[in-house]
């Protein structure tokens, strides 16, 4: 990576870490907890960016990854009252050994296959938490009294903020390097990548083992903000869609994009909440962000990029 490019990029990330971190400072309670969720749907996105935006394999199963974490910290503290310093590593590991066994086979196949078979997998994962030991799992009902991370939405608002911020730093810089580039190839052109002597299998599962991981890091953290966990809450098709249009609408391919896509889809369903209150506000959510997706492909990202262009050559003329 070229030191000199990465200066800029790198102020600007300083910046965005200085002002989150004086959120609170200013904020209300209510706006944190809404912060707090922002940044759960920033790290979700990310995640689902890192495989799909990068390589092109489009996953319509990533919540399957966010449920391996959130249920087995949930059990492993709510049934064993293990201390979260070790259930979160285990659900983390869980995630990543536990979604390598289903998805492998499926990265070598391509497009609309790989796509209904990880939706495939998210649907048996919500079948499976409902019918297979309810004693352990809490059945249709899922799991509540689990043991929280911080009291207070100040102390919550840190922690999300904190690991989305390393989380998205460490992928952007991951996304830049060689590995980066090669991923990027694969999506344009797998088999160009094969023929240069690339192994775009280890690529492809280098790239699915690190959206494992941010999966599962985000899963098991936001389920111990909740402190509950149901299989209609994460399984549930609008938590899908939300990750999705978060990522698109921010801008696939690019990390930072995802973290904008989650901040504005967050914030565009608690503004339009009090109107309506119902879940027909995804729908009208889903329309602004397919038409902004239309007028604008690259998402919120290229949108901020072109003005910060023409501010900044309005001010050298």
């Amino acid at each position: 990576m070229d030191r000199t490019a990465l200066t800029k990029p790198l102020m600007g990330w300083a910046v965005f870490a200085v002002v989150m971190l004086a959120m609170p400072l200013f904020a209300r309670s209510g706006d944190l907890r809404i912060m707090i969720f922002a940044n759960y749907l920033a790290i979700f996105a990310m995640s689902w960016d890192v495989l799909s935006g990068r390589t092109g394999y489009i996953s319509f199963g990533h919540p399957f990854l966010i449920g391996i974490a959130g249920y087995t910290t949930a059990m492993l503290t709510y049934h064993l009252d293990m201390p979260l310093y070790l259930s979160i590593p285990a659900a983390v590991l869980a995630t990543m050994i536990g979604g390598t066994l289903f998805f492998l086979p499926a990265l070598r196949i391509r497009g609309t296959y790989f796509a209904l078979v990880t939706l495939a997998f998210m649907e048996l994962m919500y079948q499976l938490t409902q019918v297979v030991r309810p004693d352990i799992t809490g059945g249709t009902r899922g799991l509540s009294g689990i043991p929280t991370l911080a009291s207070g939405a100040v102390p919550n608002y840190y922690i999300s903020f904190c690991v989305m911020f390393v989380v998205g730093l460490g992928l952007w810089l991951i996304v830049r390097t060689r590995i980066g580039t090669a991923l990027s190839a694969i999506r344009m052109d797998e088999d160009a990548v094969k023929s240069s002597g690339l192994n775009t299998t280890k690529l492809k599962l280098f790239a699915f083992m690190l959206s494992a991981f941010v999966a599962g890091v985000g899963g098991a953290l936001y389920v111990h903000y909740l402190g509950s966990i149901a299989p209609r809450n994460i399984f549930d098709i609008n938590f899908l869609f939300t990750i999705l249009i978060a990522a698109l609408l921010g801008g696939a391919s690019t990390i930072i994009g995802p973290i904008l896509g989650a901040f504005f889809l967050t914030f565009l369903l608690e503004y339009l909440r009090p109107y309506i209150p119902g879940t027909e506000r995804y729908f009208l959510y889903g329309l602004i962000a397919l038409v902004v997706y239309v007028l604008e492909p690259k998402g919120l990202i290229n949108i901020i990029q072109r003005l910060y262009g023409s501010l900044t050559k309005g001010a050298r003329s």
